[in-house]
């Protein structure tokens, strides 16, 4: 584990960083959807204040990296906003932020844990594979680019 990375709960006081982080590589790939736009610019009305939860990955400059668990059924959360700052990026920051989520969903006793992709997010899919998640078809998402969708049962 890198000493330098701390992850920490999001706190209203994180808000530009969650919506900067999230929007770097969304415009990158040219993903930037509606649905997106409305989740970072209101992660506590969206996730929180509906039974989700954020976790940030900070170091003594600032945020570098955000991850999500959004509630979207009884005993189902959805895993969202996975967001590593370029310059951050292959220092196992995901890993550390997927780590925390996954603690999370086990302590919240979740049943499973989906989450949406894109196929150009290669790292990221790589490292859900590794972590055991499936690849299922893909229902009921709420994006128009999101042409993977993945679940892990816990």
């Amino acid at each position: 584990m890198n000493p330098q990375i701390e992850i920490i709960l999001y706190a209203d006081e994180h808000a530009g960083a969650f919506r900067q982080l999230n929007l770097e590589w969304l415009e990158k790939y040219n993903l930037t959807e509606s649905h997106d736009l409305e989740v970072i610019n209101d992660p506590k009305g969206t996730i929180l204040d509906r039974g989700g939860h954020i976790y940030m990955a900070k170091t003594k400059d600032g945020a570098v990296g955000s991850a999500a668990l959004v509630k979207t059924g009884n005993g189902e959360y959805e895993l969202a906003k996975m967001a590593v700052a370029p310059a951050w990026q292959g220092k196992g920051i995901s890993k550390l932020l997927l780590e925390k989520c996954l603690d999370k969903a086990r302590q919240l006793n979740a049943e499973k844990i989906i989450l949406f992709s894109n196929h150009q997010l290669r790292a990221a899919i790589g490292l859900y594979e590794k972590y055991g998640f499936r690849h299922i078809a893909v229902t009921g998402s709420p994006f128009e680019t999101a042409d993977i969708k993945m679940e892990l049962v816990l």
